[in-house]
């Protein structure tokens, strides 16, 4: 039987061909909505939090938890914008509002981005898994998640912080334990679908592992989901923290917004007409949730283009 000859040309292009590294592919499998004008917006008011975030201690102008006094020695409490040098203003125990508006996007960020890969981590696992194998597989992790359906979240995340100890790691906690549901169920539904592919079948067929398919061709599919559910989850997170501690179980030693909320509440800012301590932290809790639905937004119409006809 005569040899086939390759030409050199040919071997030499595709020998020179090298993979991405696997952050370049990761990027590429997230498909970031770059297209969408409200998906941009939202990764724009992401950054600038994010920015906010993680240079808190050279933008504050003051320690979030310090007591300030006026240049004549007197307690700096409920002042004005501006007064006395104060951007925006004072709270009733002489803090400064904008160093802990800045360190309070910290506090945030750092429960919203844990709490969203928590989520999105269990319930991409899990719907991997049961919509792979189904089966009994299948029949277990599903019936763990009508279970999950069944608890009331803000609740439950009460009765956590009533047992444990006060702390902003308590809604991650709470989220991982219960929000998993949601991404773990429409996760399963696409798997369902991918596993009966052509290349599927015949990455089984040449014989690649379970865990080779799931791996390398199944779970690269479902990434932009888990980042749908995962900026979801963001904003469900930030608003957990900010009821819990509005109600008095937060972390008394960490500023977050929702602190800052139930300060001015029992310092009575509203009938003090005390606007510039209570509006500025519900403002930034908005527009984090709302980047958060901006973004799912953008990768509704990357995945289900049909809805935009």
């Amino acid at each position: 039987m005569p040899e086939i000859a390759i030409p050199k040309s040919t071997i030499s292009k595709t020998a020179g061909i090298r993979r991405p590294h696997i952050v370049v592919r990761i990027f590429q499998a997230l498909k970031l909505p770059v297209n969408d004008p409200f998906a941009v917006a939202g990764l724009v008011i992401y950054l600038v939090f994010v920015v906010a975030a993680v240079f808190a201690d050279q933008i504050a102008t003051h320690d979030p938890t310090e007591i300030l006094y006026t240049p004549s020695y007197d307690l700096a409490a409920d002042l004005r914008p501006g007064q006395d040098g104060f951007l925006m203003g004072t709270t009733s125990l002489g803090r400064d509002i904008f160093s802990q508006l800045v360190y309070g996007s910290r506090s945030a960020l750092l429960i919203g981005v844990t709490a969203a890969f928590m989520v999105a981590l269990i319930g991409s696992i899990i719907g991997l898994v049961a919509g792979y194998f189904g089966r009994w597989v299948d029949a277990v992790l599903m019936r763990l998640a009508d279970i999950a359906f069944g608890i009331p979240f803000l609740p439950f995340v009460i009765v956590l912080a009533a047992f444990l100890q006060p702390s902003i790691w308590n809604v991650v906690i709470a989220m991982a334990l219960v929000l998993w549901r949601d991404t773990a169920r429409v996760i399963r539904s696409q798997v369902l679908t991918l596993r009966t592919r052509g290349y599927v079948e015949a990455a089984r067929v040449a014989g690649s592992s379970d865990f080779k398919i799931i791996l390398r061709h199944i779970a690269p599919n479902i990434l932009p989901l888990s980042f749908l559910y995962g900026s979801i989850a963001i904003g469900w997170a930030i608003l957990t923290e900010a009821s819990i501690s509005f109600l008095g179980f937060g972390d008394p030693d960490s500023i977050s917004w929702g602190y800052m909320l139930q300060d001015a509440f029992a310092s009575q800012a509203l009938a003090k007409q005390a606007y510039y301590w209570f509006v500025p932290p519900g403002v930034c809790i908005i527009l984090v949730v709302s980047a958060g639905f901006f973004i799912t937004r953008g990768y509704e119409n990357i995945l289900f283009p049909k809805l935009n006809r």
